[in-house]
């Protein structure tokens, strides 16, 4: 495979040719959650997207140090106005927990839906509550810089100062002037030069529950300034891919570059990787606007809009039939296509498995197996490679109906390929269900009456085996005699 791999840059607005620092290498970080509550459909799609990108880094020989944060301080209830409790405090005082019981508890819920949905754990997972030290001294650089400013103890980043010899807004395609319009002046926060400013430091209140000593005050860092800190602490101070939700671009992500430039003299990031929305009735799906459905909840079935359970697998077919960069509308009948999608992939590679080779072939697999490469090559374009895969089985169903045929060599080539694909790639699994257990037993029932019914043929006892079949017929269940036995499907 000679095709080049290329990532689109939401700097650049173009797609690019991926080039790591250290040919060989990769290094990835990702925004992860602020663990406050239950994961939700919206964080099922970064987690996926960002999973995909790393095992095709490794299935491309990469070796790849994978960094996703975990936010357990400084990211208060308004992002934009920086005011109201810390979202982690909040929900503490409501649930008369400690804030580290909060953060343990949806910490492990987050991690066992990640592990329900496949995803590969990150090489470090690093929490900004243990990495004070490492952002008191990147504020510090900053301050020494010039381009932050204390302000009766806590210190913000001042914009407008760096804004003239670099862009802030240049990720998110926003000015300075359009910025100022769109931020209001609130009550409180007239110790900042300007509204658009942002803290690197807070100085806490004294009922504040988490805050650390420093040189400034008694506080706590700002939200943006964790993932500057601990992306170059674990990744280099200029790394490959940072990847996050669309919704970050502005202002996490923009203060991110302002701040890693401001400390290091130069940008950290090669390459902004951001995915786009779930929506839900067209508004993106988010606990702050309420309209979320936890992935417990959909793995469960438990929510008034859900018509019925979905399991990991569909959810992980359903977010990748999308391209990341595109919206994804959430309804019942786009999920239950999913599952059926789902469904129908699976069978054809438990088929796959059992087919065997035929002296000629009719079938060439070097063209799918190419074409599968290229989608993953021009911005890990899953739904085309989906595609491509349901064109594989159609293959495979007319090679197991006898309408072709395939060769050893090609039939293990095209094994490889969904094992590759399906499994090691796209990051699908084998499901094991209350229903699917059901449905293996009753498989196994039916096959025990069907060597009932081979022993009736051989033994010449045409009407047993006439009304053996005739009696699955109509439960459903179609009989196909082949030369070698016979094959059973439901109808």
């Amino acid at each position: 495979m000679d095709q080049p791999f290329k990532l689109y840059n939401t700097l650049t607005r173009a797609k690019e040719l991926f080039q790591p620092i250290v040919p060989g290498k990769a290094g990835l970080y990702v925004c992860g959650p602020t663990v406050y509550s239950d994961a939700h459909l919206g964080h099922a799609r970064p987690a996926i997207t960002f999973d995909v990108l790393y095992r095709y880094l490794m299935h491309l020989g990469y070796k790849v140090r994978y960094v996703r944060n975990i936010t357990d301080v400084g990211h208060l209830e308004d992002e934009l106005e920086e005011t109201g409790e810390d979202k982690i405090t909040k929900k503490a005082r409501i649930e008369q927990l400690e804030p580290m019981e909060v953060v343990q508890k949806y910490m492990n819920t987050f991690h066992k839906n990640m592990a329900d949905l496949n995803t590969l754990n990150p090489s470090i997972e690093p929490r900004a509550s243990g990495h004070i030290i490492e952002q008191q001294e990147m504020i510090s650089q900053i301050l020494k810089n010039g381009f932050a400013y204390e302000a009766n103890g806590s210190v913000y980043f001042d914009v407008e100062k760096y804004n003239r010899d670099h862009h802030y807004g240049k990720l998110s395609g926003r000015n300075l002037d359009d910025i100022l319009h769109n931020t209001r002046q609130l009550e409180g926060t007239d110790e900042k030069k300007n509204p658009f400013d942002f803290a690197l430091w807070k100085k806490a209140s004294p009922e504040h529950i988490m805050q650390w000593p420093s040189l400034w005050s008694a506080g706590f860092p700002g939200w943006h300034l964790e993932c500057s800190a601990m992306s170059t602490k674990y990744l280099g101070d200029v790394f490959d891919i940072h990847g996050g939700g669309m919704d970050l671009q502005f202002p996490h992500h923009e203060c991110e570059i302002a701040q890693s430039t401001a400390a290091l003299g130069h940008e950290s990031v090669q390459y902004w990787m951001h995915n786009n929305m779930i929506t839900i009735n067209g508004q993106k799906m988010a606990r702050s606007l309420g309209n979320f459905i936890t992935l417990d909840e959909l793995f469960t079935g438990n929510h008034k809009i859900l018509q019925q359970a979905y399991s990991p697998m569909t959810i992980r077919f359903f977010i990748l039939q999308a391209h990341y960069r595109s919206t994804v509308d959430f309804s019942n009948e786009a999920l239950q296509a999913a599952e059926k999608g789902f469904e129908r992939l699976m069978k054809a590679v438990a088929v796959l498995q059992k087919l065997t080779p035929s002296r000629i072939s009719s079938v060439v697999v070097s063209n799918l197996e190419e074409n599968c490469y290229a989608a993953m090559n021009d911005d890990l374009n899953t739904p085309i490679v989906i595609a491509h895969l349901f064109d594989g089985v159609r293959m495979i169903n007319s090679i197991n109906d006898g309408n072709e045929t395939i060769s050893a060599t090609d039939l293990a080539r095209l094994k490889s390929l969904y094992n590759v694909f399906v499994y090691e790639i796209l990051g699908f699994k084998n499901e094991e269900s209350s229903e699917g257990k059901n449905n293996e037993l009753l498989g196994k029932v039916i096959e025990l009456v069907l060597q009932l019914r081979m022993e009736a043929k051989n033994n010449k006892d045409w009407s047993s085996s006439d009304r053996i079949r005739n009696e699955l017929s109509k439960i459903g269940i179609q009989v196909m005699d082949r030369k070698d036995g016979f094959e059973w499907q439901t109808i």
